[in-house]
């Protein structure tokens, strides 16, 4: 088998990366130390697979990016991966390719919200689900996650008094959840789906994590009972888990032709058409040749996982890092330093040049919480761990 190197990394200054890019750290921490280590916005540095480097070289060697199209050997890639990595059965007319799974929010509120209509989420989670409600004229309810022996629990008190006093058409359900990498287990999905069949509310998954597990299993939504599937709707991408963000491409799996083609129509309003010409070539190329990358890269992970694991228990009194069951990024509760997180995200940036994510971010809930990414070489965590340690020593002291 092959072994694919994640210690030598892509230069991230030839793709223009946001998380490396001084001036853009600069205007968020103007006394950032100038060898700062961006452990914040959530790509990895690694290289990706040789198999989609290859494709991409073919295809751009070829000379030609004009229109296409979705091609059948992509819905099948798509159909196969689904049942090999997922036990998902997934039908092709329940494919739609769409241009991210941040323009898939907007699209679906858009062709299925009324302006004022609300959009229910568990906070913390990951900001633009509520930036696609409210830069369409929609309102957000939100429920806080109760936070129980390190990990967080749905709050079914209050998500059902919301659905049934608020209204809200759509809830927007983070699988697994973002930012604290929790697996929801079978009997969760059931009961929030059974919640949103009794109180008509669309389930809208995001499912966009779900391929690099640090521990546990991931069950998808549409492992739902049939009865379920027809209040469904499931986002995912290859973009986290092969590093493909930058090239702007997903899916939607829709088993109810209605909402399918709403959401198809409001496509068609907003004059998307064509996919991406690179993007279509490297998703195709992840799902048909990509699991023994993806499998490695986990288990590399997994070891920046250990690694910083370790490090916070020893060295950062008043810091506790969140269960993790997923993806590369762990959240971590500050709150027992008493010290607030945009102090702390401060002292890092200027102090021991680590750029680390901040609750801000998150919708609501998350005031005393920082965000890592472990999604880079063993080397700079390692560095970026003893960096931060010696800081936070001094500080403490």
């Amino acid at each position: 088998m092959t072994q694919y190197d994640f210690d030598t990394l892509a230069d991230r200054t030839i793709d223009n990366a946001r998380k490396w890019d001084k001036n853009i750290v600069y205007k968020k921490f103007t006394h950032a130390r100038a060898d700062f280590i961006p452990l914040w916005i959530a790509d990895m540095d690694f290289k990706a697979a040789p198999e989609i480097r290859q494709a991409l070289v073919r295809m751009a060697e070829n000379g030609a990016y004009g229109y296409t199209y979705p091609t059948e050997r992509w819905y099948q890639s798509v159909i196969n991966w689904q049942l090999r990595r997922h036990h998902n059965r997934v039908e092709h007319d329940w494919i739609t390719l769409g241009y991210g799974t941040v323009p898939n929010m907007h699209v679906i509120i858009q062709a299925l919200l009324k302006p004022n209509d609300a959009v229910l989420l568990n906070t913390p989670v990951y900001g633009p689900f509520a930036y696609a409600a409210e830069h369409n004229q929609r309102k957000v309810i939100s429920i806080p996650l109760i936070k129980e022996h390190n990990r967080y629990q749905l709050n079914w008190t209050k998500i059902e008094e919301a659905m049934k006093t608020q209204h809200p058409k759509l809830t927007f359900f983070c699988n697994p959840h973002n930012p604290s990498g929790r697996v929801w287990n079978k009997e969760e999905l059931t009961q929030m789906a059974q919640l949103c069949q009794k109180y008509h509310v669309l389930l809208v998954s995001d499912e966009v994590h779900s391929e690099q597990i640090m521990q546990g299993e991931f069950i998808s939504s549409l492992q739902l009972d049939r009865q379920y599937l027809d209040n469904l709707v499931m986002f995912t991408s290859p973009n986290k888990a092969f590093n493909l963000g930058g090239l702007k491409l997903s899916y939607s799996i829709i088993p109810n032709p209605e909402i399918r083609q709403k959401l198809r129509q409001q496509y068609a309003r907003n004059s998307v058409t064509s996919p991406n010409v690179p993007g279509q070539i490297a998703m195709t190329t992840a799902y048909e040749k990509g699991d023994a990358w993806l499998d490695q890269c986990t288990n590399y992970i997994k070891e920046n996982l250990a690694i910083t694991k370790e490090a916070i228990k020893k060295n950062f009194k008043g810091w506790q890092m969140m269960e993790m069951d997923s993806s590369y990024l762990p959240w971590v509760d500050i709150s027992e330093s008493k010290i607030d997180m945009h102090t702390i995200a401060k002292i890092m940036a200027e102090k021991a040049g680590v750029i680390v994510g901040i609750g801000d971010d998150y919708v609501a809930n998350a005031d005393n919480f920082i965000r890592l990414n472990l999604g880079t070489s063993h080397a700079l965590i390692k560095q970026a761990m003893e960096r931060m340690a010696e800081v936070w020593q001094e500080y403490q002291n």
